[in-house]
């Protein structure tokens, strides 16, 4: 199935753009935006990121095998994830601003890394430094241990 849109081409550089611009950003070139066709061949999914398209398959026909699970050794939240965290899962936390996720998940990238884990704490609203103050105050040379990334753009 195809889908005609269109693209603005800069006929300078060839930065595309979803709409017209009359300046350039990436050459700085006046006037240079053309309409153009663009094709569009319509993929599944899994497809569009280089992958096999996902096919649904009856659940009584998946097979279940023991994962792996690493112990956070914070009993609860163990317990909650059904007994540690599985390698290469994702797990979202959410709740109430205030209510100590960043810190109970500074605790968890603590543990793991004393553990010997590598660990990445990415946050998307708190500083580096703000990070760093939490860590601290949690005790422990946990700091040295966990890489950290803040991003809020």
């Amino acid at each position: 199935m195809k889908n005609i849109k269109t693209v603005f081409s800069c006929q300078s550089c060839g930065h595309q753009a979803p709409k017209w611009l009359g300046r350039c950003p990436e050459c700085e070139g006046w006037g240079t935006f053309v309409e153009e066709p663009l094709t569009v061949t319509a993929k599944s999914p899994g497809a569009a990121l280089g992958g096999k398209a996902a096919k649904p398959v009856p659940l009584s026909e998946v097979e279940i095998a023991d994962e792996e699970r690493r112990r956070t050794g914070i009993n609860e939240f163990d317990r909650t994830l059904g007994g540690g965290i599985v390698a290469g899962s994702l797990v979202l936390i959410g709740g109430d601003p205030g209510i100590g996720k960043s810190t109970l998940m500074l605790q968890v990238a603590g543990n793991l890394a004393e553990k010997g884990h590598n660990v990445l704490y990415v946050s998307g609203e708190e500083s580096l430094k703000q990070l760093k103050m939490r860590s601290e105050r949690l005790g422990g040379n946990r700091a040295a241990s966990i890489m950290a990334v803040a991003e809020t753009d």
